[in-house]
């Protein structure tokens, strides 16, 4: 069973490509299948794991070997793999099966399909993974099923130019990942985790020179894991790629948000407490990164007008709660939060999908509006989406979100607070963004100027049945699974797959703390209402008097502008030097180029012997005939 979770979706991948000649349907249902039957292994497995406390590590087959290092394909299942086991196939089962319909049009489908579950695979290889070289395999593998995907429309230049710009972000990411694992291994001796994590504390007081300044092992690789993590969670300075990867279709996006590519950040940093544990500066930094992308994607998203680039940086905001969790060494907080989050966040894309499908693939929410009536089905479900999303009191998001903000108060540490401070304050814009494109998208007014209301249609069942289970999750999720994961008792549960070296009790919480979030998010709904649709030219008015604060938020804090001027346009100076004197001036002109003009000026003038005259030919038939004698009588 364990087998079959990881290998059919590789099964499905090839199948479904190489098999799309064999009928029209063919490709979408073996992979949707497969995928689907992945899901439910995974059920059991968690719920054998939980019941029955069944965990196991079973070997594949034996990768390298070399002295005494070895490295093993295994697929190590413990509480925190049985988790994400669950997360990424439930999750990717329901994105293949809305595909079916969302895609129904395109000529390229079984291609699409095939990607969806290579990127399931990679993303399973990555969490079954018991040592760094095989997480590094599934690592690389999302980051390449990622380009493949967001510029599966290869035919368009932005699609093209959003694959490219989130393969070379994550490279920076995947070259400090990969300067931890060589560090580990040179240190440590060994790659496998559970080797490494016990030989952790022998190396806590460990010092070395790094670039001229003496710094802790571990907390050097932590800092380095934790730019790998960076890099794939999209967080603060390499979270650039995120919003530009909604160029792919949007199942991609659902797909990539909610259970793959940018949990494998958040899961790389709870797999690797141990590590962290002993790393203050380390957690430190975490906390501080995941602060500033919670806030400063929440801040953005106020502003977008693109329906999936607002939910694009709502999932950036909400992977900055997870890593500040982390940072505050609440693991299974962050963890509680992903589990919850894959649900209401596929919910969310998988919602704006349909509204794009009935909106004639539109994605400005400022030409939308007034379509409750006309998309029942869709409304209600991006209704609970946006619930959740805010953390209205009772569904899946307010028992997660607001669990990470209390363990930050009881933190009871300057940083602790500071996180639990942003925590509000981004709770509090995620409403007021969120409830933006809800109202903007179903409420008001009939904004399109291309077709009218009448042209609007509800998705197809097969797009509209895989929503029906993610609102299930995102209602219930938070509910049933919290005290499991964050309750008194979790460490019973999570057992030794998350490290706590001093772990945060969850009780004497203030009454008032407990109701401030959730006042404040309720408050922003009528709030929300009041600007938005009742009064949108007050909110105009004030966009024309703050209009320096309104184009800062819309230009994303101008960082995409800054590393242009930083990094890509001297990039472009000296490789358009090295073009020109090197490939140009030196390569070309003395190698092909050269070649090929000197064998043309050799051959025009070898043809003007051509003279078409036979005395020309006869004179040099005898001077050759001349030649020859000389050469023979002087031998």
């Amino acid at each position: 069973m364990e087998y079959a979770i990881l290998f059919l979706p590789l099964a499905g991948a090839f199948i479904g490509y190489f098999g799309k000649s064999i009928s029209k349907y063919f490709s979408e249902i073996t992979t949707s299948l497969f995928v689907v039957i992945s899901a439910i292994f995974s059920l059991l497995v968690f719920w054998n794991g939980y019941q029955n406390d069944i965990y196991a590590n079973y070997l594949i087959f034996e990768w390298i070997s070399s002295g005494s290092f070895t490295a093993n394909w295994s697929i190590n299942i413990d509480p925190l793999t049985s988790v994400m086991l669950v997360v990424v196939t439930f999750v990717s089962a329901l994105v293949h099966i809305y595909s079916i319909g969302y895609m129904n049009h395109d000529p390229y489908k079984p291609r699409f399909m095939s990607y969806l579950s290579l990127f399931t695979f990679s993303m399973l290889a990555l969490v079954v993974s018991d040592n760094f070289l095989q997480l590094f395999f599934g690592w690389e593998g999302v980051g390449l099923c990622s380009y493949l995907l967001i510029g599966f429309w290869y035919k368009k230049e932005t699609a093209n130019n959003a694959a490219i710009k989130a393969f070379i972000v994550n490279r920076i990411g995947d070259f400090g990942l990969a300067i931890g694992i060589f560090l580990i291994f040179y240190y440590f001796g060994t790659i496998n985790f559970e080797e490494v994590f016990q030989a952790t504390e022998n190396f806590a007081e460990k010092k070395l020179f790094f670039l001229g300044i003496e710094i802790n092992l571990i907390t050097l690789i932590c800092i380095f894991l934790f730019i790998g993590a960076m890099g794939k969670s999209a967080q603060f300075l390499l979270h650039t790629w995120l919003p530009d990867a909604m160029e792919g279709p949007t199942p991609v996006s659902a797909l990539i948000h909610a259970a793959t590519m940018v949990t494998a950040g958040v899961f790389l940093v709870v797999r690797c407490s141990p590590l962290f544990e002993y790393s203050h500066l380390a957690l430190n930094l975490v906390t501080i990164i995941g602060m500033i992308t919670a806030l400063f994607a929440a801040s953005v998203a106020l502003v977008q007008n693109d329906i999936k680039k607002i939910v694009a940086y709502s999932t950036c905001s909400q992977l900055g709660y997870m890593f500040f969790a982390t940072g505050i060494g609440a693991y299974h907080v962050a963890m509680f939060h992903l589990f919850t989050h894959a649900f209401f966040k596929a919910l969310l894309f998988l919602g704006a999908g349909s509204v794009i499908h009935a909106f004639k693939d539109e994605q400005d929410i400022r030409n939308m509006g007034g379509v409750r009536k006309k998309l029942p089905f869709t409304y209600l479900f991006m209704l609970i989406g946006t619930l959740a999303l805010t953390g209205f009191p009772f569904l899946s998001g307010f028992y997660s979100k607001d669990a990470i903000i209390e363990f930050a108060y009881l933190k009871n540490s300057s940083l602790g607070n500071y996180a639990a401070t942003i925590g509000i304050l981004t709770a509090v814009l995620t409403s007021i963004y969120s409830w933006r494109l809800f109202f903007k998208v179903f409420h008001g007014p009939y904004n399109n100027k291309k077709f009218s209301i009448n042209e609007t249609n509800e998705s197809p069942l097969i797009m509209l049945l895989p929503l029906v289970f993610l609102s299930a999750g995102a209602v219930l999720s938070g509910y049933i699974f919290k005290n499991i994961f964050i309750g008194h008792h979790s460490n019973d549960f999570w057992q030794t797959s998350i490290f706590f070296l001093n772990e945060i009790k969850h009780d004497a919480i203030p009454f008032w703390f407990l109701l401030l979030t959730p006042i404040l998010v309720l408050i922003t709904i009528p709030i929300s209402y009041y600007f938005y649709i009742l009064k949108p030219e007050v909110l105009m008015d004030l966009k024309n008097t703050n209009t320096p604060l309104y184009n800062f938020l819309l230009n994303k804090w101008y960082i995409d502008e800054l590393y242009e001027k930083i990094f890509v346009n001297p990039a472009k100076k000296i490789g358009s030097f090295f073009w020109k004197i090197g490939d140009v001036g030196i390569i070309d002109k003395f190698g092909p180029d050269g070649i090929s003009k000197l064998i043309k000026i050799l051959s025009n003038r070898t043809g003007r012997l051509q003279t078409g005259f036979i005395y020309d030919y006869a004179f040099v038939m005898l001077l050759g005939l001349s030649i020859l004698l000389t050469y023979l009588i002087l031998k």
